[in-house]
């Protein structure tokens, strides 16, 4: 395997910073504020992948040298993006919404050093099974929702008793498709 001497995870995730560690990349993490916009007649699907590619450009600015990777996650349901809670009482509805039915999560990956730039983005179907209202308060109670998009971290309790089924990549859902990742730097 490739090593990158100049690999710079663009990202304030701990759990990305995590996986791309697990995978065996050596990195830094450098990040600059970026403000998480996109347009509003976007396709739902295709926002995780436009947000990671606007983030690479604004960190290329930023970091003149190295191979910078950059990624964001989106929770789609019924075509709608389920953002960060902003408090417990949007975390405990968007939980509710989920109870019992199936949701995308997309990330989108961007990595780019000074002479090209790859972007892609992965898929997860994920069911939740009938979620009790006592289990998601209790969730809420014991964990962090307020960073994690859709309001839940598989890979936390939730998940655990949760999640009936998933299709796709686990560690997608995570935060970092890191299977698609591996492969990208390797050919990179």
């Amino acid at each position: 395997m490739k090593h990158f001497n100049d690999l710079i995870l663009a990202s304030k995730s701990p759990r990305r910073k995590q996986l791309l560690a697990a995978a065996g990349f050596q990195f830094e993490v450098k990040t600059i504020e970026f403000e998480e916009n996109f347009p509003a007649d976007m396709a739902s699907t295709e926002v995780a992948e436009y947000l990671a590619v606007e983030k690479n450009k604004a960190h290329r600015e930023a970091f003149k040298t190295g191979t910078i990777l950059t990624s964001d996650t989106v929770v789609i349901f019924n075509d709608r993006i389920l953002g960060k809670p902003n408090n417990a009482a949007e975390a405990f509805d968007v939980l509710k919404t989920l109870s019992g039915k199936i949701h995308l999560v997309m990330s989108g990956v961007c990595i780019s050093n000074s002479e090209k730039q790859v972007a892609f983005s992965s898929t997860t179907e994920v069911k939740f099974k009938d979620l009790t209202e006592d289990e998601i308060s209790h969730y809420i109670e014991i964990a962090s929702p307020m960073d994690k998009a859709g309001s839940y971290g598989i890979q936390e309790w939730i998940g655990m008793i949760g999640v009936e089924w998933i299709k796709g990549s686990f560690y997608n859902v995570v935060g970092l498709p890191v299977d698609k990742v591996y492969q990208a730097l390797s050919a990179f």
